[in-house]
């Protein structure tokens, strides 16, 4: 009997040294994560949701920024995209290592947290999800009101912002056509985030985070897939320096559908998806 507890405990410290020699979380891992993250989110009061998404909606505007400016003058097109989704990924590192709450994360965090739990919570998952989305908007505009105030950009900035501008709402041209198309895209730009958001959850070092989220932003950016956080962070800027679009035309015939898709998104392909596959795994 002595032999076999002192075979098991010799078993077991062999697998904590694995674990602590390993860089990532294994996706079982990754995934109750998600669900302890959403949880955690859930039993904040209204006032601290918003403000942490206030801080979110923030960083989407400083990563929209970023991506605007790493772009000016710059002249082979795959470049452009490099650039662009390299500079909206200190948004997302933001976001992702500051416990700021982002509604396309969200839309990955509370489907992952309902998937394990056994009861449905809907008046406050729903509170929840609006008070993120309102948070998010109002903190893009505040940063985009700070930044054309303090009058900082150089002229070319506004240039470089109305072409990507015109890459976002050029939908919009496709009457409903272009709408549900805005759907699809918001699909798979929430899809690309989930998978950031994943990979940064799954690794332990700083360098890891980054990487994690930069390939899938990169992507998402390049394809010029709908991505409703990030937009809220271009569309504030458009708001004060460009009268390409008006208020209404970024918020119904983008954003609206976008925001259906990343929900789609997130919770199918994300949340769902790897929520199923590893099911015994999360049982356990």
């Amino acid at each position: 009997m002595a032999n076999n507890n002192n075979s098991e405990q010799s078993q077991q410290l062999n697998n904590t040294q694995k674990e602590a020699e390993r860089q990532f979380l294994l996706p079982s891992q990754v995934m109750r994560s998600f669900a302890e993250k959403g949880g955690e989110h859930l039993d904040k009061n209204i006032p601290s949701q918003l403000i942490l998404s206030l801080t979110a909606g923030s960083f989407m505007t400083f990563g929209a920024v970023f991506s605007v400016l790493l772009a000016i003058g710059v002249d082979p097109q795959a470049l452009t995209y490099l650039l662009e989704g390299f500079g909206f990924t200190a948004g997302y590192l933001m976001v992702f290592m500051s416990g700021s709450v982002l509604f396309t994360e969200v839309n990955v965090l509370l489907p992952t947290y309902y998937l394990q739990k056994s009861y449905w919570m809907k008046n406050k998952f729903l509170k929840f999800w609006a008070a993120t989305y309102i948070g998010n908007i109002a903190g893009a505009l505040f940063v985009a009101l700070l930044i054309v105030g303090s009058s900082s950009m150089v002229p070319d900035f506004t240039t470089e912002l109305e072409g990507l501008l015109g890459q976002k709402m050029q939908f919009a041209e496709r009457g409903w056509v272009g709408w549900f198309q805005v759907v699809l895209s918001g699909i798979i730009a929430n899809w690309l985030i989930g998978m950031a958001a994943f990979l940064t959850t799954a690794a332990r070092d700083v360098t890891g985070k980054i990487l994690g989220t930069a390939l899938p932003v990169i992507l998402f950016v390049a394809g010029n897939f709908q991505h409703s956080a990030a937009n809220m962070g271009y569309f504030s800027l458009g708001l004060f320096t460009s009268d390409n679009y008006a208020w209404y035309e970024y918020f119904f015939l983008n954003l609206i559908p976008a925001s259906i898709g990343n929900i789609i998104g997130g919770a199918i392909f994300i949340a769902l998806v790897f929520s199923y596959a590893f099911r015994k795994e999360l049982r356990s």
